[in-house]
């Protein structure tokens, strides 16, 4: 039994390395990573909360988004902070919040 063990894992061990492809040849590939403004990623977390997932450990990263927000745009990270607030307590009404939350986020029109 022990060598169907042995050859179990040499077999293993060979599949693994012959998976590695020729040495010294390395594709380098350069991928382009969209940069999420904070806004852009406060409102996704909202929109997920407002189709019902709940608030997680994301909500540690709260604090730091409204930040961001803040340098930009004082009146939307004073709309983040308080909407973030309320989705914190407990048995919060979570996709009544998030929603409200967003409509007051998107932009006003002139007049």
């Amino acid at each position: 039994m022990s060598n169907r063990l042995v050859a179990a894992a040499l077999a293993a061990a060979l599949g693994f390395l012959a998976g590695c492809g020729p040495a010294g040849k390395v594709k380098e590939e350069t991928i382009e990573v969209k940069q999420n403004s904070s806004l852009e990623q406060a409102k996704q977390l909202l929109t997920n909360y407002s189709k019902g997932q709940p608030v997680g450990s994301e909500a540690t990263s709260f604090n730091g988004i409204v930040d961001e927000v803040r340098k930009a745009d004082p009146t939307r990270a004073d709309i983040l902070a308080k909407g973030f607030a309320e989705l914190q307590k407990p048995k919060a009404n979570t996709k009544a919040i998030a929603t409200d939350t967003l409509k007051q986020l998107e932009p006003r029109p002139n007049g």
